[in-house]
């Protein structure tokens, strides 16, 4: 007989009620009959036989039925008494060290996907500080939000042209007046203990100033992508960290990002056998033609450095090589406002060692399809929504037999711009160069301004022989 049921039949026995254990569990509910059961018993219990019956009862964890009167009992909001219990921490590990994860009690079946380490948030007072230099749509409604999700960085300081979003940007998230500056004052910041970083989030063309500025305060760099305009920008860009010993990293978010991280590691195994051919998109609609994207003069250019900069550099990430040849195919529609300084189309191809060819489009004229296929001798993997910041879809499909298998794989996802600036934090804690250095925007320019010269010249544009794997990247990111 099981515990429920002798120690039902031992109230009804004391209590002398004449019910039904039907009719007792349908009133109480199974798991207040227990509850009410050990209440019973212990107000019941006056002989020495009894005791010894409630004694051998007694539950391992909470308070010993024996011992629950009106004291121990918690009545509930609709009058029913139940019994309180001891509170009981489940067991764990628990590491002196902050940055290291609490490691709790296992409870989850293998055959079911397993729970990830514990967050580990640095404390408040131990996260590095960011200035954030520009206060438009990406800061406003990606990385400050992202901050929230981060465990080593903390927004401290603001940079900006117009003072009204200044004050109100601070007061949302807790920043000091003193701490918000113009682009006049911009290197005050040195004189600002609380900021160890600076992220530049400007237009393209401003990148290069403000980053050579930023090296003169002494404070690291995140600056966002495109890195610049020109490869000599970027060039001057590296120089001035270098000379001023602050680490500089380029904001390619992709590349902290949990499901593009599993297609690269994916294609690093040859899980579905070697890569053959890429096939990538990132296109959206533009709409207003006064926007700083269309200007050539602050963006660069249009679509390809803007958004086809994701399938530039992702085909990068996933294969590790570099391409040894490019060829390009611009289109603007003629009287369309938008586009009369920049491109509206960019559709390209990449050679890269060993025969991969990757192809690519984006336009800034169509609804948003942000997504790329990589096929292999065995098999393929799609990621749908790739570049997005959030929503990625990732498929795979293989043959079996005469089967042919397609799987949808679902991984905890992650906030990518949280992700990035993390990664940073910890290189400036640890002292280690960033995944993403300059040199990592540096070749995107470069193999950007030989798209642009196959587009105008109508030919292929061959890119110098880069040997090696993941050359202009630095050490792997730590696992979160």
């Amino acid at each position: 007989m099981s515990f429920t049921n002798e120690l039902l039949n031992t109230v009804l026995r004391h209590a002398g009620q004449e019910v039904s254990r039907k009719e007792f569990l349908s009133l109480a509910g199974r798991g207040l009959a227990v509850s009410v059961a050990a209440g019973t018993l212990a107000s019941c219990n006056t002989s020495p036989d009894n005791a010894a019956s409630s004694k051998a009862a007694v539950p391992t964890t909470g308070t010993p039925a024996s011992e629950v009167d009106a004291s121990t009992a918690y009545t509930s909001p609709e009058g029913a008494k139940v019994a309180s219990s001891e509170a009981v921490s489940p067991p764990a590990k628990v590491p002196a060290a902050t940055d290291k994860p609490i490691v709790l009690e296992e409870w989850k079946s293998k055959v079911d996907p397993q729970s990830g380490p514990t967050p580990t948030p640095l404390p408040p007072d131990e996260r590095v500080g960011y200035a954030l230099v520009g206060l438009g749509h990406l800061t406003l409604e990606e990385l400050l939000p992202a901050f929230g999700e981060c465990k080593k960085s903390k927004p401290v300081a603001l940079v900006s042209g117009s003072p009204e979003k200044l004050k109100k940007v601070a007061a949302q998230y807790g920043i000091k007046p003193e701490s918000c500056y113009s682009y006049e004052n911009y290197e005050q910041l040195k004189n600002n203990p609380e900021v160890k970083a600076i992220y530049i989030v400007l237009p393209n063309s401003m990148h290069a100033e403000y980053v050579i500025r930023g090296a003169k305060t002494g404070k690291h760099i995140l600056c966002e992508k495109p890195m610049a305009n020109s490869v000599r920008e970027c060039e001057l860009m590296i120089e001035a960290c270098k000379k001023a010993q602050v680490k500089l990293m380029i904001a390619y978010r992709i590349q902290y990002e949990p499901y593009n991280r599993l297609v690269r590691d994916m294609v690093r195994e040859n899980k579905f056998g070697k890569p053959k051919y890429i096939q990538a998109q990132n296109s959206q609609s533009s709409a207003n033609p006064d926007h700083w994207r269309h200007k050539k003069a602050l963006a660069g250019g249009g679509a390809l450095p803007d958004i086809g900069l994701y399938c530039l550099n992702t085909a990068r990430f996933i294969l590790g090589t570099e391409p040894t040849e490019v060829f390009g195919y611009m289109h603007s529609t003629p009287g369309n406002p938008l586009f009369k300084e920049v491109e509206e189309m960019m559709s390209w191809q990449m050679r890269f060692p060993d025969g991969v060819v990757v192809d690519s489009i984006t336009h800034y004229d169509t609804h948003d399809s942000r997504f790329y296929r990589v096929s292999a001798e065995k098999g393929w993997m799609h990621l749908n929504n790739g570049y997005a910041y959030t929503g990625q879809q990732l498929q795979t499909s293989h043959a079996e037999g005469p089967a042919k298998m397609q799987n949808q794989i679902v991984i905890p996802a992650k906030n990518q711009f949280a992700a990035e600036m993390d990664h940073f934090s910890e290189c400036i804690l640890e002292n280690k160069p960033p995944h993403t250095p300059g040199e990592e925007g540096l070749q995107d320019q470069r193999i950007i301004e030989a798209i642009y010269q196959s587009a105008r010249e109508g030919r292929p544009v061959k890119l110098p022989a880069v040997m090696g794997t993941d050359v202009f990247r630095g050490p792997e990111p730590a696992s979160a």
